[in-house]
């Protein structure tokens, strides 16, 4: 395989992220834009995700990405130019305790002041929307109806193939193994087929990051962490009434049990409290006893689902389970894009903008210096309730 000798700005990660950033330099004009991917597009997370799209956060700077998301995916036929499957039944949080009511009260008021039309439900309006919901223990549920979900592939498709089309050239199955840096700038970008001149290089490695930081001497503290995710069988006649195609994306906010309709059946997941960071890539079971506890309580119907399929993904998370973004201020021309903890697939197309902008020293149309990195030496860590 054949690397240019230069590039304007080298990208690392081919997800939706580093294709997402490849298309908007490209289109803006950015000549020799150079995308590295180590193994195939969109095969580190995104490609494993569940695909949801939502405007549903507490955090402003979320809220803001996600709505500009929703905006972008909804054009996606026509900018890039790709079919990417929306379907837009909204996202429903089941809440179960006074302080989950409390706290989603004051998103949604947030989100509202925004622009989202999210609003606060009855417990019989959030079963009327979900009726395989167990409304026992359900004090109110939140609901956007713009939320909703996608096909990743077919976004990462799209954001690559207007990339190409842009002038921007993609290289896969090549590892980045190190940056040069001269007096706080890069130079170069080393990798196993050769050596790029550049000055300039974003990371949008995912779960990979930290590593890719260490080679430019830029922390990125962004930890890999498993998630695995569940698709049933083609449903019976009886949950098929139950669980129609308009049926939102629901989830147990306190457990964090989630479902929507994929194809003919059911996709599950559930965060596993007991996971621990690292790149472990193989299937447990480990986390069925609680996945099946969240479902015994809160859509028992669904427990005699058969499994048609399993996979495994990463979350990329940081110490507050918000995104790193930004420009190093330490080595020039050194951007970063990651750590989304779990929502970056939804932020992609709003990163990429920003990262545009940041690169040809734009005002975005976000600030997003509090999702800078120095935060963490600052102390200011930021929270987000709304994580799935």
């Amino acid at each position: 395989m054949t690397l240019p000798e230069r590039a304007s700005v080298v990208i690392v990660g081919g997800g939706v992220m580093g294709t997402s950033i490849a298309f908007h330099l490209a289109e803006a004009g950015v000549h020799d834009v150079l995308l590295l991917e180590m193994a195939q597009l969109g095969s580190g997370s995104t490609c494993k995700a569940a695909g949801g799209v939502r405007a549903q956060f507490s955090d402003p700077v979320n809220i803001a990405l996600g709505l500009r998301g929703l905006d972008a995916f909804e054009a996606f036929p026509e900018r890039p130019g790709q079919e990417i499957d929306l379907r837009q039944p909204g996202y429903l949080f089941l809440l179960t305790t006074a302080e989950e009511v409390a706290a989603y009260e004051q998103s949604v008021a947030l989100q509202n002041g925004m622009g989202a039309a999210s609003r606060l439900l009855s417990p019989d309006e959030a079963v009327a929307l979900s009726p395989a919901v167990a409304a026992d223990g359900i004090l109110a549920a939140a609901f956007h109806q713009r939320d909703g979900y996608c096909s990743p592939e077919s976004v990462v498709l799209g954001y690559a193939t207007g990339a190409r089309r842009h002038g921007a050239t993609i290289r896969t199955g090549v590892t980045v193994t190190g940056i040069t840096v001269r007096d706080g700038a890069i130079t170069a970008v080393q990798t196993d087929h050769g050596i790029v001149a550049t000055d300039a290089v974003v990371c949008a490695a995912g779960a990979w990051s930290r590593d890719v930081g260490t080679m430019a001497s830029v922390e990125l503290p962004v930890d890999p962490l498993r998630r695995q995710i569940l698709i049933s069988e083609p449903l019976p006649d009886g949950l098929r009434r139950l669980l129609p195609d308009t049926m939102p994306m629901t989830i147990d906010a306190g457990t964090t049990f989630y479902f929507h309709r994929e194809g003919p059946g059911l996709l599950l997941g559930m965060s596993y409290q007991e996971e621990k960071p690292g790149f472990r890539t193989e299937y447990s079971e480990e986390w069925l006893p609680d996945l099946m506890s969240a479902m015994e309580r809160r859509a028992p119907a669904l427990l005699d689902l058969g499994i048609a399929h399993r996979w495994v993904g990463m979350y990329e998370v940081t110490p507050d389970h918000n995104a790193l973004l930004g420009e190093s201020a330490s080595v020039s021309r050194f951007l970063y894009a990651t750590g989304f903890s779990g929502h970056g697939f939804l932020q992609g197309p709003a990163v990429g903008e920003v990262i545009r902008d940041l690169y040809l020293g734009r005002e975005p149309f976000l600030d997003v210096s509090p999702f800078s990195t120095d935060r963490f030496a600052e102390g200011s860590l930021r929270g987000e309730v709304n994580i799935v």
